[in-house]
């Protein structure tokens, strides 16, 4: 038995490397042709920098400062963190208030926010941005409202499972001690949710830095993200593709979330797996 499970183990192993191995491989290319010239990514785009290849940190230079890309890296970064701010804020405390208020309408409500996660984005995209435009949304502070309706469900979902699991004599103690349904939330509910909270704003973080389609229905001229920023810049150049400076804006914009993915990692299958059992 014991041999069988290593044959498992090792097979299982080669399997997962091999997809990290094709996962990896796009993004090593993408780094590699930022530090390469435009004649030689289109004639050997898998090639390593040579010589004649390498041009340095010129695409970088080149890249981020025409096509204004450290307004949308800011831009991308205040509707990130804002953004998966208020969902863990709101979702946290709805999934409390879900949990431990046994009633009709918060099971209306649950299922509601679960229904809505099956609910595919193009049914209500164009709706959707006539609504922003008309309730003038349709800026950086008004597309973080948007955010935190399209990410409430799946977020209310695990935090409802994981709050089922905490024993309510804790809360119990709590309000016996004095405290009011506020403190008990957030000085007992809410540090017992933080693996779970993690995993949330993970998930939420990678969606939300990564997406164009919403943005870009929804924001006005003025206002660009990181994915709007790579696309005009490949699609404003009369023709002309500049791949070297467009690779380096790709490398700029994965460094991030990157980071914060392997900061957060070790908490999402927890976290995930906490609130989709529990309860």
């Amino acid at each position: 038995m014991n041999q069988r499970h290593k044959v498992f183990n090792t097979i299982g192993f080669l399997t997962m490397l091999v997809l990290a191995i094709i996962w990896l491989v796009p993004l090593a290319l993408i780094l590699m042709n930022s530090f390469k010239g435009n004649l030689f990514i289109s004639q050997s785009p898998f090639a390593l920098p040579t010589d004649a290849s390498y041009v340095g940190t010129s695409n970088y230079s080149t890249g981020l400062t025409k096509a204004n890309f450290f307004a949308a890296v800011g831009w991308s970064f205040f509707i990130t963190i804002a953004s998966v701010a208020v969902i863990i804020l709101v979702t946290s405390m709805a999934a409390w208030y879900i949990a431990r208020v046994k009633a009709w309408y918060t099971s209306v409500l649950y299922y509601l926010l679960v229904f809505s996660m099956i609910v595919p984005f193009q049914m209500v995209m164009f709706t959707m941005s006539k609504v922003a435009n008309m309730t003038h949304l349709d800026n950086p502070f008004g597309i973080i409202v948007m955010y935190a309706g399209f990410g409430a469900g799946l977020s209310v979902f695990i935090f409802t499972g994981f709050v089922r699991s905490i024993p309510i004599e804790i809360e119990e103690a709590a309000m016996i001690d004095g405290a009011s349904a506020w403190k008990v939330f957030f000085s007992v509910i809410f540090p017992i949710l933080r693996p779970t909270a993690i995993t949330i704003a993970v998930l939420n973080a990678m969606w939300i830095w990564n997406d164009y389609l919403l943005p870009t229905l929804v924001l006005t001229t003025g206002y660009k993200t990181i994915p709007m920023a790579v696309q005009q810049y490949m699609t404003g150049s009369y023709g002309r593709k500049d791949m070297g400076g467009f690779m380096a804006m790709l490398v700029v914009a994965i460094i991030p979330i990157i980071v914060f993915y392997l900061f957060g990692q070790k908490y999402i299958i927890k976290g995930v797996a906490a609130g989709a059992v529990k309860g």
